[in-house]
């Protein structure tokens, strides 16, 4: 356990940002399983719609250094793949 003040004080920080960084991860992971249901689906419009604001919430995460820009440039590559094969297959 900290011994100082500081450390007490850094430890409380922790606790804190540690809770606040792994909502920011949660709701990336939730924002990329909607827009691959929304994919899976087969509804263009909807898909379209539903992946504008993961690749929003996307570049949101990795500006703030939450992942790597090379994770969120492949998240990113992937769902769009996906979607126009989802659209060529239509």
């Amino acid at each position: 356990m900290a011994n100082t003040a500081q450390a007490r004080k850094r430890a409380r920080q922790a606790v804190k940002l540690n809770a606040h960084n792994s909502s920011q991860r949660s709701a990336l992971r939730t924002a990329i399983k909607t827009a691959q249901k929304a994919i899976a689906a087969g509804d263009k419009e909807a898909a379209a719609s539903v992946f504008n604001n993961t690749v929003s919430v996307i570049d949101r995460i990795a500006d703030k250094k939450r992942i790597h820009k090379n994770k969120a440039a492949r998240h990113k590559s992937r769902l769009a793949a996906a979607l126009k094969a989802m659209s060529a297959a239509a």
